[in-house]
């Protein structure tokens, strides 16, 4: 039997007693009030989940009832009883919140079902509401660390644009937290109540990217078997982030930029357009403006993606943030154990290390001092031969041919990395600050990796059939 609460409001004591009666016995509790103001006491003091309210009483009427209860809590449902069916009041509540209005004279199971509906929609918006309280807790507990003015400026330019309409571009290397940044643009907007949708433009196969981000129709291509919504789609009344924008092949570069300007997508396959209303915030670790000047990035989708440049500082740029970055990470990997601090030998090496990694390098690095250490105090012996020793003592990394050409150099050094990393890609492009999918074309570039061997997202890339380092 249910056991929801329901207030019922009527200057007529007839009314009341027979709305209290009829709701009874479908098992509410109900409570029953004769005037507007003890109305509105009530919904302040004790929670319910629908209220009943004639339209016409002396003092506060139905009308304003309704709007205080919309102040106090917005997804309460309010329905509006009125004498006559075409009343233009009870038409005018519902356009301003109200859930439905009812006839006095409705007959009883018309009053079960608009109370049962209301309960319903009570119901829902409560586990939405829960549902994106959770995901912004998910949010929160990768919060952005930071109190230097680099990131000062960073965070008072994330106040000003957050809630604008604007297109904003997130410059930074990889790892310096652009997807932290784009969710607290989100968050911050009008269009926090929407899905945060990410994509990684240089992750999907190029074959795959429009579907993805455009949707398609069923037989527009091999393994299309239904319709399926892109994720502009997906995103709308939210926020899109396309991450690594400047990965998009030319081609789609074209249909991008269409879908900015005419706000619509045409599916894979598909003839007619479809409108998408999202808020769409970019991301790069490359200079796109050299890209354009080299022809790889269309100037008209660099502008129209530009409207409001954020720039990431590095890691090594915003030294004075490593203390507090470091204390968050420990604290956050410990969980239920007891934190640990660092020494500071630890910490002076951890100061003067450049962090190609960034941000994340550091993550990294600490959570395998948590592992490694077996005391409460992480000290040099838990970091890494790389922190510990500088470039000159990188052991396998060590690169120190004075006759070799910068492309030389870099083939060199990448594979050497690699084999730091005994060929796990992803680490090693970790490690080199710089996307996977560069990474893999660098490979079939040094003839080290076959052309089409990059990997699904979330897959670990196959082995090359030869080692040239």
């Amino acid at each position: 039997m249910p056991s929801e609460k329901i207030l019922v409001v009527d200057d007529e004591q007839s009314m009341t007693q027979f709305l209290g009666i009829v709701l009874r016995k479908e098992g509410y509790q109900v409570t029953t009030v004769s005037n507007g103001r003890d109305a509105l006491e009530k919904v302040r003091v004790e929670a319910f989940d629908v209220v009943i309210t004639d339209i016409r009483m002396p003092g506060m009427d139905g009308i304003q009832l309704l709007q205080g209860i919309k102040k106090h809590d917005p997804s309460l449902p309010v329905v509006i009883m009125t004498a006559y069916a075409s009343q233009q009041s009870a038409i005018d509540a519902v356009n301003m919140g109200a859930f439905q209005y009812l006839i006095k004279n409705a007959k009883n199971d018309e009053i079960k079902l608009v109370v049962r509906n209301a309960i319903e929609m009570r119901r829902v918006r409560c586990e939405n509401l829960y549902l994106k309280r959770e995901l912004k807790k998910g949010h929160e507990d990768k919060e952005i660390i930071g109190t230097s003015e680099e990131m000062v400026r960073v965070f008072k330019m994330v106040e000003k644009v957050a809630d604008s309409e604007a297109t904003i571009m997130i410059q930074g290397e990889s790892g310096t937290g652009k997807e932290l940044i784009a969710r607290e643009i989100h968050y911050r907007s009008r269009h926090a109540q929407g899905p945060f949708v990410s994509i990684n433009c240089g992750a999907i196969p190029r074959d795959l990217l429009e579907s993805n981000l455009f949707g398609h129709v069923k037989g527009s291509f091999t393994g299309a078997v239904r319709d399926s919504a892109g994720l502009f789609q997906v995103a709308e009344g939210g926020t899109f982030f396309l991450d690594e924008v400047g990965e998009t092949p030319l081609a789609t570069q074209v249909k991008l930029l269409r879908a900015l300007q005419e706000r619509e997508v045409i599916p894979v396959g598909g003839t007619q357009p479809v409108k998408i209303d999202c808020r769409l915030v970019a991301a790069t670790n490359t200079d796109l403006e050299r890209e354009v000047a080299e022809g790889r990035f269309r100037a008209d989708l660099f502008y129209r993606l530009n409207v409001i440049p954020i720039r990431l500082p590095s890691l090594r740029q915003r030294r004075d943030d490593i203390p507090l970055l470091v204390d968050h990470f420990l604290k956050r990997y410990a969980q239920n154990n007891p934190s640990k601090t660092v020494n500071k030998d630890a910490m002076d090496l951890l100061m003067k290390y450049d962090w190609p990694g960034n941000v994340r390098e550091l993550e990294n690095v600490m959570e395998r001092a948590l592992i490694l250490d077996e005391g409460g105090l992480i000290g040099p012996e838990d970091l890494p031969d790389k922190i510990r020793f500088g470039a000159a003592h990188r052991g396998s990394l060590i690169i120190d041919s004075p006759t070799l050409s910068l492309e030389e150099l870099e083939k060199e050094y990448i594979l050497k990395v690699l084999n730091y990393t005994r060929w796990q890609k992803k680490r090693a492009s970790e490690i080199l600050g710089i996307n996977a999918s560069t990474l893999y074309r660098k490979l079939i570039a040094y003839g080290v990796e076959k052309p089409g061997a990059s990997p699904e997202p979330g897959e670990e890339p196959r082995e090359p059939e030869a080692h040239a380092a």
